[in-house]
C-alpha cells in the first residue's frame, strides 16, 4: 500500500472490532476502542480509504437458503510461466460459483473453493473449465461433507502489531 497510514493500537483495535462485527454502530465501536464517536469515524474512514478495510459482508447460512454443496478443487497447470498463471486466474475468476482461489506451494498450483447447487452443476462447470483451454493439466475434487468450523478470517490482532 502506497502512503498507507501506520497503524497504532487504536487502529488495530478498530480493525479487530469491525472484523468481529461489521454491523457495529460507530457509537458502540467508539466505546469499545476508547474514543469518542467523531474521531472513531474519522479513523474508520481513513482505514477504508487506505485499503485496510476492503469491504463489509454477511456470512450466510447456506443450508437455510437451499441446497448447496461446497467443493474444494486442487488444480495443476501444464505450464508455469507468468502468463499461464494470469490467464488461469483471469478466466477462473469469471465463475460466480468460485468463492476463493489461492495460489499455493506444494504438490499443485491452486486451491479453489466452489459453492454449487449440486455435484452435477460442479461437473458441468469443470468440463467447461477444461474445454476453455486455460492451462489446466489436472484437477482433483474434494466434496465437503460437513463444515465443522467457520470463522471467516483470522483475527487481525493475531497478525498486526502497532508500528
Amino acid at each position: 500500500m502506497i502512503n498507507a497510514p501506520k497503524l497504532d493500537r487504536i487502529d488495530i483495535n478498530i480493525l479487530a472490532e469491525l472484523q468481529r462485527s461489521g454491523r457495529i454502530t460507530n457509537a458502540d465501536l467508539a466505546d469499545r476502542v476508547g474514543l469518542s464517536a467523531s474521531p472513531c469515524l474519522t479513523r474508520v474512514k481513513r482505514l477504508e480509504s487506505a485499503g485496510y478495510i476492503s469491504s463489509y459482508s454477511a456470512i450466510l447460512n447456506l443450508a437455510k437458503i437451499g441446497d448447496s454443496q461446497i467443493v474444494f478443487t486442487s488444480v495443476t497447470l501444464g505450464d508455469h510461466r507468468r502468463a499461464d498463471f494470469q490467464k488461469f486466474e483471469h478466466r477462473i475468476a469469471q465463475y460466480d460459483e468460485l468463492v476463493e482461489c489461492h495460489l499455493v506451494s506444494g504438490g499443485f498450483d491452486y486451491l479453489l473453493k466452489f459453492v454449487v447447487r449440486g455435484i452435477a452443476e460442479y461437473q458441468e462447470m469443470m468440463e467447461e473449465v477444461l474445454e476453455s483451454n486455460i492451462g489446466v493439466s489436472k484437477y482433483f475434487s474434494y466434496i465437503v461433507i460437513k463444515t465443522a468450523v467457520t470463522r471467516g478470517q483470522p483475527s487481525v490482532k493475531l497478525h498486526l502489531q502497532p508500528r
